[in-house]
């Protein structure tokens, strides 16, 4: 049993949603993301960093969360900033049930365990990038709390965190964030949102005795990327 990460599917199956008017990397990424997947096995775990479905409501996703299901492996995932389907968790998990939709689970308030490691995340959010103003700021603390939730939920001492946005990008530092990673002395944090050209620009390294990886599928060529063995 091994563990994955990949952020950013942007499925959109069976929808006029092209993806590779973001460039040519993103022709035809359903396949490409079903090669990737292909060398996982079926007790291995993959965490999804957000942005999963251009659904606007649950009923749009039903065929990205199929195709999601079908791939080997489970699949832990969390909100992106364009997933704009995700109403609550509770919610989500309803609709998998009545599906049949039963390799995926959400990390939302809650964290899993994973041999010696718990695996623990929010969304995050850019409160610099925004302009909503005391609206982005309420949205900020909000996403703290969460991963606070999370980090205090785990079940071991050794930690892993999985976000949708970068706490740290170029000039950007999210320090509430930072300190809670510190504080809890979060091995590996992983993130997506950042594609493109502004992947030259993210930060994939150590800082503060935790190691950052960018996991935009796009960025690692639509195949997870391999945490632990």
């Amino acid at each position: 049993m091994a563990l994955y990460a990949l952020g950013d599917t942007h499925l959109a199956i069976g929808k006029d949603k092209p993806m590779d008017v973001f460039g040519p990397v993103w022709e035809n990424h359903t396949e490409k993301l079903r090669q990737g997947f292909s060398k996982l096995n079926d007790d291995d775990l993959c965490v999804l960093c957000g942005d999963l479905s251009w659904g606007m409501g649950l009923e749009d996703t039903l065929e990205d969360f199929l195709f999601l299901n079908s791939l080997p492996g489970r699949k832990i995932i969390l909100k992106g900033n364009h997933d704009y389907w995700w109403s609550t968790a509770a919610k989500a998990r309803r609709f998998f049930a009545d599906h049949g939709i039963d390799t995926i689970e959400i990390l939302n308030n809650n964290s899993f365990v994973y041999g010696d490691f718990s695996l623990c995340g929010t969304r995050g959010w850019f409160y610099e990038e925004e302009t909503g103003g005391a609206h982005d700021k309420k949205i900020m603390l909000r996403e703290i709390g969460r991963l606070k939730t999370s980090l205090e939920s785990a079940q071991t001492e050794r930690k892993l965190v999985f976000l949708h946005y970068p706490p740290l990008y170029m000039s950007y530092r999210c320090d509430e964030i930072l300190q809670l990673l510190r504080e809890h002395k979060v091995e590996i944090c992983c993130y997506g949102h950042i594609h493109g050209r502004g992947c030259r620009t993210a930060f994939n390294g150590m800082r503060d005795g935790c190691e950052f990886r960018l996991v935009s599928a796009d960025y690692i060529g639509f195949e997870p990327v391999l945490l632990i063995p």
